[in-house]
């Protein structure tokens, strides 16, 4: 290697530690948090119930009391573009109309059946927009139920990578004698 090369490298390489301080000092919880909520508590609450239809609680507990809505939420605000922020909100509008047409009360106030064929309506609609807000909706909440703590630790039994190691049968001397 050449010398004025060497010296810069270390000079680049010096002015990076230099630098890093200054930038590892200046974020907190608050400043990597995610966007404030899109959604108006209403709204959440309304994706709560929806949620909770996909997923209800049985003898494990259900996406609501996992906070899947909130998963939900702050997957959309992240990850998604705007087109897609505003197609959940409109999907959720959509949702609390389509309960009020057919059963004249709001989507929490229903029951468990006609929840589940309001949901059916939604997945088998004509309107693209209406499929992909509850395809998104579902596969969020599959995700979100799946990954969270209580099923990764109560019911999948996770185990952080490399995981266990098995060892394989210990080897007898006389077997090791044998094959010589």
């Amino acid at each position: 290697m050449e010398r004025r090369v060497a010296l810069k490298n270390m000079a680049v390489a010096l002015g990076g530690l230099m630098s890093l301080p200054a930038w590892a000092d200046g974020w907190n919880k608050a400043s990597v948090a995610s966007l404030p909520p899109f959604l108006t508590p209403a709204q959440d609450a309304l994706l709560a119930d929806i949620v909770e239809t996909i997923i209800p609680a049985t003898d494990t507990p259900g996406a609501k009391a996992l906070g899947v809505h909130s998963f939900i939420q702050k997957m959309v605000a992240d990850c998604y573009e705007k087109s897609v922020q505003d197609n959940v909100t409109k999907g959720l509008a959509t949702v609390e109309s389509l309960a009020k047409q057919t059963a004249g009360k709001p989507f929490g106030s229903l029951d468990e059946t006609q929840r589940i064929a309001l949901l059916k309506q939604l997945e088998q609609a004509i309107d693209a927009d209406q499929k992909s807000f509850y395809r998104l909706v579902k596969s969020l909440t599959i995700q979100g139920y799946m990954t969270s703590e209580y099923v990764m630790t109560n019911i999948t039994k996770y185990e952080m990578v490399p995981g266990r190691y098995h060892g394989c049968v210990p080897v007898a001397a006389k077997a090791l004698t044998d094959k010589k």
